[in-house]
């Protein structure tokens, strides 16, 4: 029932890192080093704990850059690459990276964030629930940044909510999806297509559920999170 082995991890790291580029000129923010180390490599080593074999890498804004720095391989990780020639948003990257999958399952990660969490747990829950699509969300106390979601019986998503200037408790999206790989193909082919707010929502009567984490999480999306990645990979582990 937790078979890894049907997995394809996809992480998407095409951004242009706009908000960064003051603190991080030079390279695209997944190689931003934290300890001494692209932040990138977190996330591969998330994906070797657990025996994850292949990755591929949905690049974009200095792709150059992260195939040169990572090559094609990363303790024993198989690293392929899925270059878009124009910003294609989160969805139509995914849907371009996805022809390469040959698996049943694939992991969707963003590129500029990082959650503690059980994919094995993930994986017996995603396929309990008959799910298309599998959202790892978190509580946090200030939810004005992200955006909420809510989840109705047995964590099947009914809601999707726009960020909002009221610092209040909610469920996030940590972006981080299990997803059947044919669904894939229901992404629709507008560029810029986002999966969150474009494919997401359009999902939420179609086999889309939450899975909480009580794990960590960051993004390193602008410069105040970023300065806070150092302290966090000093105190948390690797995976939940």
């Amino acid at each position: 029932m937790s078979d890894l082995s049907q997995v394809t991890a996809v992480i998407l790291a095409g951004g242009l890192g706009t908000r960064l580029r003051k603190v991080i000129p030079d390279r695209p923010k997944v190689m931003a080093e934290i300890k001494g180390k692209p932040f990138l490599y977190y996330l591969f080593d998330q994906l070797t704990e657990v025996d994850i074999d292949r990755v591929i890498i949905s690049t974009g804004y200095m792709a150059e850059k992260i195939e040169e720095i990572v090559g094609s391989s990363h303790k024993g990780l198989q690293v392929d690459y899925c270059r878009e020639d124009k910003p294609l948003g989160t969805g139509g990257a995914l849907k371009l990276s996805g022809r390469a999958v040959d698996t049943e399952y694939c992991l969707v990660m963003n590129g500029d964030s990082f959650a503690e969490f059980d994919l094995i747990s993930l994986m017996v829950v995603h396929k309990n629930s008959d799910a298309n699509i599998t959202v790892i969300v978190k509580s946090v106390e200030d939810s004005s940044r992200y955006g909420t979601i809510q989840m109705g019986d047995n964590n099947h998503i009914i809601e999707f909510s726009e960020k909002s200037n009221a610092a209040s408790r909610g469920l996030i999206n940590v972006g981080v999806y299990l997803m059947n790989t044919s669904v894939l193909q229901k992404i629709t082919k507008k560029t810029p297509c986002s999966l969150e707010y474009d494919f997401f929502p359009l999902m939420a009567s179609k086999g889309i559920y939450g899975y909480e984490t009580k794990g960590e999480f960051i993004d390193i999306g602008t410069p105040e999170s970023f300065a806070k990645a150092e302290a966090f990979f000093r105190q948390a582990p690797v995976s939940a």
